[in-house]
């Protein structure tokens, strides 16, 4: 292979070992073709007619056309094949179909796969041919016919999502929060509600979700009674911000479980109420009491934030003082998840890209289009989501075992033996 060579080690096409690799990739997968057509042939070399000719031979080649790889856009040139058999059941002529490089095949599927979620995650379609252009050597994109048909096929993957059995699951913290998306083809807003669970081994997984109005009560009792029809377990714990909808709505379907107000949310909301002057010295205060060694010490630097703000701003002190129970549930728990269970990052963090998508679009068309990009992000999400630390106490958890301080408190029958 000849490469002209420019004096800063670029050639016509790209980089020279960008060059390099294209054309081994080449190479290697027209060897490859040629393997797979000889095997087939070889496989029926038995097969001839009544003149003892056989009847599956080469046949040249195919038209060279393009595909775009990992390693950038290559030419081919696939072995023809003529099959000359005939099926007995259909009366039609059988076809050698390759399984390398299928005939309707113009990208590998590794760049089928990474192309919609690229447009998931923030590059609009308009923006596809000249960021990937340098990277693959091709115009490698979405058409908006190839959009509207994934969109097509995430509404589908959602609606099967949200009917499939939760009884065989078991969910033992669970946090809550909601997304408001704004939509092309209406003048309001949507609220995507979410539901994160932590399963008994500690992996984190999307429960469900859906389109409520503004968070409202009976959305999130809507959302929690369909989980609760398809089999889902009470939670032990449930964090969430300071929206009533969501803890109305889980005292009328899960009674039974507990609360844990978002400490983000929270010091947000305490911060907004006071002086910008007096925010810093009052964020330190907050931080003390969720930093704090335990729930005895939280509970004393709540004390001090009260004496030290409530004088001058005692409403700012009550949003605090009113909480507290739903504050401080977390310390009741093991001591290696009061990171996961005093915040609702764990969806938070997820929402940033959602935003993000969102952004580049300039909103989703309607209600349903919006719910399958949200899906399809979060279930995108989900895969690098970490376990809780010490996975192994989640199962103790569910179990009723007691923690004090963060430390499993030992059954009295193994005390007394």
């Amino acid at each position: 292979m000849l490469t002209v060579v420019n004096e800063d080690g670029t050639t016509p096409h790209g980089s020279l070992i960008d060059d390099i690799v294209r054309e081994g990739a080449r190479r290697m997968l027209a060897a490859a073709l040629e393997a797979e057509v000889n095997a087939y042939i070889s496989e029926l070399a038995d097969q001839r007619d009544d003149s003892g000719r056989r009847l599956v031979v080469r046949n040249g080649f195919h038209q060279p056309r393009k595909v775009t790889t990992a390693a950038g856009a290559i030419e081919v040139k696939a072995p023809r094949v003529n099959d000359k058999r005939v099926d007995e059941a259909t009366g039609e002529r059988k076809r050698f179909s390759s399984a390398i490089l299928p005939p309707w095949a113009r990208k590998s599927p590794k760049i089928s796969e990474v192309l919609p979620l690229l447009y998931l995650h923030g590059l609009s379609s308009g923006d596809f041919v000249p960021a990937l252009e340098q990277f693959l050597g091709s115009s490698a994109g979405l058409s908006p016919a190839t959009i509207t048909r994934l969109t097509a096929q995430w509404q589908a993957d959602h609606k099967a999502f949200m009917n499939r059995d939760l009884s065989a699951t078991d969910y033992i913290y669970v946090w809550a929060d909601g997304v408001h998306l704004r939509l092309r083809l209406e003048e309001a807003k949507v609220a995507v509600l979410v539901m994160v669970g932590v399963r008994a081994d500690g992996t984190k997984e999307l429960i469900a979700m859906t389109d409520g109005y503004r968070e409202s009560s009976e959305a999130w009792a809507g959302l929690m009674r369909d989980c609760a029809r398809r089999g889902m377990r009470a939670p032990v714990l449930a964090v969430g911000d300071g929206a009533l909808g969501f803890w109305n709505a889980l005292n009328e379907v899960f009674p039974e479980t507990r609360h844990q107000r978002c400490w983000v949310h929270k010091a947000a909301n305490v911060l907004d109420a006071l002086p910008k002057s007096a925010q810093p010295a009052a964020k330190r205060a907050i931080q003390e009491i969720y930093n704090a060694e335990d729930k005895e010490h939280a509970a004393k630097a709540i004390e001090t934030f009260a004496k030290q703000y409530g004088a001058k701003y005692p409403k700012v002190v009550k949003r605090v003082t009113d909480d507290k129970e739903e504050l401080l549930a977390f310390f009741d728990f093991p001591a290696e998840h009061w990171i996961h269970l005093r915040t609702t990052n764990p969806i938070e963090s997820t929402f940033a890209t959602v935003r993000l998508r969102t952004k580049v679009t300039k909103g989703a068309g309607n209600r349903a289009a919006a719910l399958a990009m949200v899906f399809k992000l979060i279930e995108s999400a989900q895969e690098r989501w970490r376990a809780v630390n010490a996975p192994h106490l989640v199962a103790l958890v569910r179990a009723g075992a007691r923690f004090e301080r963060g430390h499993l408190v030992e059954r009295p029958e193994a005390v007394a033996a």
